[in-house]
């Protein structure tokens, strides 16, 4: 890593801030002047390939004073407005990483970065790549050699070439040939999904063009054959116009004639903050992660600084060249502000919806809009809460409602569907939902391998494992706080416990930064907990306990590259020290990374946890052992974790919500044949009382 002479402009008088909120995210003025700073560092006639310019958020240090003040009403102290860059001189291999004082309108760091350390892809560079591998000759004379029908339309996937240690220090796409079905190829839509080709160029991200061209195995072993004359089998489309549509479903409106009950204030020209029953918090979106969560608070007490979703990859299973490098960080490798999606209203969000919006950089260091990429709604989750006096008949009952923060990205055939989920009893969920369209490949008829499953004629879909990390940074009842893990153990049987049904919860606090793992042997659970600030009843902690669903770690060998790079996947949780600079979990480079750089090398610091200032890491996902049912889109595979109050309260936060009843929620019957209740119901009751039979 070197520093290169940096331009500094004169420490005159302090420009006005642009943004009015520290945390705002980069607005358009922002990233022009970013990019201009850079550029200014330069001759004139350089060119540049810029990868982020987004915002550098403030140190912790100086930021939670700030958000007390504010909170407070009181004078709010000054933080100059950064923006990082990240930048290539375009056409070489010369990476960037930079930061911007816009405060004081000049460029405050800026060092080119060491071997093997790579920008992530942006949306220009994919098209490119896409471009560059059609129109190669080599290519066109090995699907010349297919002998597809005239005016069959060829559609190439741009992988990240991945990390296998055999001439990978450059940075290289591998790329993915299919071909559009061959009988309708006007049809933009068609699912090449269906028709995967042995073909897979690899392009040069320095030269900018094909500098190799990979027959992929189509057997059960490695080895390859000449490209040849294709058995072309049938489509298998999944747009509605290709399907008999079913008939017999009637309209579900969501409607909410008074509106919603969230507020979202606009501060500045991108800061949102919302605001829904007891709940408050700010919104922020970069082109990493997309959604970020900032200073959630319960009733005005701190519970998280922030919260987002860190990091995710995709390991495949088959071994065989080039095959084995796939291993996907969606987030670090191209970006889930980059790819999220424009919502739209009835579609990906029902009922009363507020949508934000954004603005991220382009390669050239200009605007790209991006609008509706987060929506915000309420949404009702069932029975909240219900008790029923079975001495009277009358029931307490409690409907729950949710409110929504969601976001949508597509990285090349793949969906994901994030939200943040919050309640009225103080719970807090992020739920993923995985969907779109699997990654195949071909292989011969009659051919079946055991890393994946033949979802088409010709078709091998890949078993895969989807690993996320969740990073919580939490705030609970202020920045001093432990992580714990409560665990049930039987009594032995003795004098005491003679009949052998006896058991206890007995706590443990973890004292240094290190992996862990869940055990439900012993209903292992983890809690983010402060020590200092007790429950009036019971004298506890106040703590949020963490739920997270059971999930196959990495399978990967140690010794693989995959298990080197995802430094997450290998343990249900970790907990380090909080370090500003320590945002991703696979580290803040993954494009052909080697490891070395994210959150397990951290907790080999072995720092104190106790007390103090901490982040953690809660890792979830699911292993897809993909099913024929996966084919053509998948059906929303739904994966959840929660943080939940535990001793928190002094009682069910819940108790104030409204009954639940049937002047508000104005149900209908479908059938008159129900049966009529013993006992008229009470005006605003929901439950009429049964007969009482004690």
């Amino acid at each position: 890593m070197s520093t290169e002479q940096v331009s500094m402009a004169p420490m005159a008088e302090s420009i006005k801030q642009i943004a009015s909120h520290p945390l705002c995210p980069v607005t358009a003025s922002e990233i022009k002047r970013s990019a201009e700073l850079i550029k200014n560092l330069y001759p004139p006639k350089t060119k540049f390939q810029f990868k982020a310019i987004t915002l550098e958020e403030p140190e912790k240090a100086q930021l939670v004073p700030y958000l007390e003040a504010e909170h407070k009403g009181a004078k709010l102290p000054k933080i100059d407005r950064k923006i990082f860059v990240s930048y290539y001189l375009r056409n070489t291999d010369k990476f960037h990483e930079a930061i911007v004082n816009l405060s004081w309108d000049r460029v405050e760091s800026n060092i080119r970065l060491g071997a093997n350390i790579h920008g992530p892809g942006d949306w220009e560079e994919i098209l490119l790549i896409e471009k560059i591998a059609l129109e190669d000759q080599g290519v066109k004379a090995e699907i010349a050699k297919l002998g597809l029908p005239e005016g069959t339309a060829i559609v190439s996937d741009p992988w990240m070439y991945g990390s296998d240690g055999v001439d990978d220090d450059r940075r290289m796409y591998q790329c993915f040939l299919y071909m559009r079905d061959p009988n309708d190829p006007a049809n933009l839509d068609s699912n090449h999904y269906a028709f995967p080709l042995a073909i897979s160029p690899v392009v040069d991200c320095i030269e900018w063009k094909v500098v190799r061209i990979d027959l992929c195995p189509t057997g059960a072993g490695f080895e390859t054959k000449p490209s040849q004359s294709l058995s072309i089998p049938p489509p298998n489309e999944y747009s509605a116009d290709h399907q008999k549509l079913r008939t017999d479903l009637k309209p579900l409106n969501v409607v909410q004639p008074d509106g919603a009950s969230f507020k979202v204030a606009q501060l500045g020209e991108t800061g949102q903050v919302i605001e829904w029953q007891k709940w408050s918090f700010r919104v922020g979106f970069n082109q990493r992660e997309g959604m970020v969560l900032y200073d959630v608070r319960y009733t005005g007490r701190s519970l998280f600084y922030r919260l987002a979703l860190s990091d995710m990859n995709i390991p495949y299973a088959d071994p065989r060249p080039p095959f084995h490098k796939k291993a996907a960080f969606d987030l670090g490798d191209a970006g889930a502000g980059t790819m999220a999606n424009n919502l739209k209203l009835g579609c990906d969000c029902l009922g009363s919806i507020h949508y934000l919006s954004a603005v991220l950089s382009t390669d050239e260091g200009d605007v790209q809009p991006m609008d509706n990429v987060v929506c915000v709604h309420e949404q009702d989750a069932g029975i909240g809460w219900k008790h029923t006096n079975y001495r009277t008949g009358i029931a307490g009952i409690v409907r729950s409602r949710e409110l929504v923060v969601q976001s949508i990205i597509t990285v090349a055939n793949y969906e994901y569907i994030m939200a943040f989920i919050f309640n009225q009893a103080g719970e807090i969920t992020y739920e993923v939902r995985a969907t779109g369209i699997i990654s195949t490949q071909p292989i011969d008829e009659g051919v079946e391998v055991p890393w994946g499953t033949i979802v088409h004629p010709g078709v091998l879909a890949t078993h895969h494992q989807h690993i996320f990390s969740l990073r919580v940074d939490p705030a609970i009842d202020g920045h001093a706080n432990s992580l714990a893990y409560d665990e049930v153990h039987p009594i032995p049987i003795s004098e005491f416990n003679p009949h052998g049904i006896g058991y206890t919860v007995t706590e443990t606090t973890v004292q240094q930064s290190a992996g862990l793992d869940t055990d439900y042997n012993t209903n292992r659970t983890y809690k983010i907990q402060n020590n200092f600030s007790r429950n009036p009843v019971n004298g506890k902690p106040v703590a949020y306990k963490i739920h997270a669903p059971a999930f196959q770690k990495m399978v990967a060998d140690p010794s693989s590259f995959h298990h080197k790079r995802a430094e997450f996947a290998d343990n249900n949780i970790y907990v380090t020290k909080y370090h500003g600079d320590e945002l991703f979990a696979g580290g803040k480079y993954t494009n052909q990374s080697r490891g070395g750089a994210g959150v397990r090398t951290w907790a080999d610091r072995k720092e104190n946890v106790v007390d103090d200032d901490i982040v953690v890491w809660v890792q979830f996902g699911l292993q897809h052992v993909v099913r024929i049912e996966d084919f053509p889109v998948m059906p929303c595979e739904i994966i959840k974790v929660s943080l939940k109050p535990m001793n928190f309260f002094d009682k069910n936060p819940a108790l104030d919500v409204p009954p639940s009843n049937q002047d508000f929620n104005r149900s209908t019957e479908v059938t008159k044949k129900h049966m009529q209740p013993s006992v008229e119901a009470k005006v605003g009751e929901c439950c009429a009382p049964a007969s009482s039979k004690l």
